[in-house]
């Protein structure tokens, strides 16, 4: 993980990620480099546009509905019907952030 914390500080400060400005910062925070994850890493970054990854994550997280602050009142008659509803659509969510993170993930690695 902190190999694309690395890569992604890097292009935050608008550095080119590459191996060698990679390696760098890993050996600064004091990591020990695994040359052989550096050079996955950036043969897999090599045709990613990272500004376009980090704003298409963001606008998947910011789509997933926020929780409920406060527990919802008593319901009158047929209240079980819709917290079944609500149930399946909160697992139809968990699903959908499930598949970005996923997404992301075979991004890096």
């Amino acid at each position: 993980m902190e190999y694309v914390y690395a890569s992604l500080l890097l292009h935050s400060a608008g550095k080119e990620v590459n191996e060698e400005n990679i390696k760098k910062v890993l050996e600064a925070a004091g990591v020990q480099v695994d040359e052989t994850r550096v050079k996955m890493l950036v043969a897999a970054l090599k045709n990613v546009n990272i500004d376009e990854v980090i704003k298409s994550a963001a606008v998947g997280v910011a789509a997933v509905p926020a929780a409920p602050a406060a527990a919802a009142a008593p319901q009158p008659a047929g209240g079980e019907e819709k917290k079944e509803e609500e149930e399946e659509e909160e697992e139809k969510t968990e699903v959908s952030e499930e598949e970005l993170g996923a997404g992301l993930e075979g991004l890096f690695f």
